[in-house]
């Protein structure tokens, strides 16, 4: 694996900077140069990522899949007959960190985008800030509904939690014939406490029984004691909204008190470090994410190919994939808007339709969202396993 470095990385060197510079140090906080569209200047993007810390498998495969994208850009043509500058900010998984590296991103660097972050709560940060500048901001995975609620500058290019929800709903229902479970949330989590309440609806509302509703906060270690409650409750199944870290943890632990039942999540179990820390435990376990390697599609042939070349053979998870067309879906915007101007950047991203992506075909609804279908995966025999793919 390619290292990467910790806190700002640039996608390429790109010449020397012009006399437009001096302009900016007269500019507004944040207008000025990010809204210029000088032809002798680079394109400037900004990518808010957890690169190292808790989240930094999310951070590292989401961008390595924009960095591909971005080369790819630049080994053609560009944009706008301009090359592409991405600016890659560590915000090391802490809470705080992506709203500072925001500011910086467009006060200083003087990015006409951003792309990030990954997890929702790290997006709720970014959005307030890159709508008050009026910068587009495109989150590749960020899936609570509260995201693109913030305003008309703020996009993603995945599902949101209510379709996810209910989708988990459903397969536990369906799938697991599991009437009875337990709900396993963290409530430092805007993402976890958000799944954790479509699925309940969903499942209440087509018969299922919530028996038991238990919690923890992020970077909680032990949990012995909500799953020895949980085991007393006798359910059928646990959904665990979480993170891979603590899914992994939360499967062990489950598996040592004697609790032999499936467990199921959402896309915030994707990642290698699910069965590296797990092990055996997290066999025959469940989530729901946007996009399988297996999928036969020529797209996603060829971008498995392409990111296995660019990154010593690693194969590209959903987060490398939403990374990809994140970045891709911002340059077909550039293109389309004719323009670094962020009023017709923003209009471009918005009229967003049938862009055919690894991650399937993105529309950008009148809310900002894509309408995707989601895939369920399973761990067997070491390795994540297609199962199913469900549409909207």
């Amino acid at each position: 694996m390619q290292s990467l470095r910790p806190l700002t990385f640039h996608a390429a060197v790109l010449g020397a900077v012009q006399s437009a510079a001096l302009a900016c140090l007269f500019a507004s906080l944040f207008s000025g140069c990010s809204k210029t569209n000088s032809p002798d200047q680079a394109i400037k993007i900004g990518e808010v990522a957890s690169l190292t810390g808790k989240e930094a498998a999310f951070g590292q495969s989401s961008h390595k899949g924009t960095l591909l994208a971005i080369e790819e850009i630049n080994a053609g043509a560009g944009a706008l007959g301009r090359k592409l500058e991405l600016i890659a900010e560590d915000n090391q998984s802490k809470q705080g960190e992506s709203a500072t590296i925001t500011k910086k991103l467009l006060s200083r660097d003087k990015v006409v985008a951003l792309l990030g972050e990954v997890a929702s709560s790290r997006s709720l940060e970014m959005a307030p800030i890159a709508q008050a500048a009026k910068i587009p901001m495109i989150s590749p995975s960020s899936t609570n509904p509260k995201v693109t609620e913030i305003g008309d500058y703020i996009f993603r290019v995945c599902f949101i939690d209510p379709f996810q929800g209910t989708v988990m709903a459903k397969f536990a229902l369906g799938t697991l014939k599991a009437k009875k479970v337990a709900l396993l949330t963290s409530v430092s989590s805007a993402y976890s406490v958000g799944l954790a309440k479509y699925f309940k609806e969903t499942f209440i509302a087509d018969g299922g029984t919530v028996a038991i509703e238990q919690k923890f906060s992020e970077g909680d270690k032990d949990f012995k004691a909500q799953l020895t409650a949980i085991k007393a409750a006798g359910v059928d199944a646990i959904f665990v909204p979480g993170y891979y870290t603590e899914a992994a943890l939360v499967s062990k632990q489950a598996r040592e008190l004697g609790l032999s039942i499936p467990l199921f999540g959402g896309d915030g179990w994707e990642a290698p470090q699910l069965i590296e820390i797990g092990g055996k435990a997290v066999e025959g376990t469940y989530y729901s994410t946007h996009y399988s390697p297996e999928n036969k599609t020529p797209a996603v042939a060829a971008f498995v190919k392409k990111f296995q070349a660019r990154w010593g053979g690693e194969t590209p998870d959903a987060m490398a994939a939403l990374g990809y067309d994140s970045a891709l879906v911002l340059v077909d915007a550039l293109k389309r808007a004719g323009s670094t101007d962020s009023e017709k950047l923003r209009a471009a991203i918005a009229a967003t339709k049938g862009f055919e992506g690894v991650t399937g075909k993105t529309n950008i609804d009148a809310q900002r969202n894509a309408s995707k279908s989601a895939v369920i995966i399973t761990v067997k025999d070491g390795s994540f396993k297609f199962l199913q793919e469900v549409a909207p």
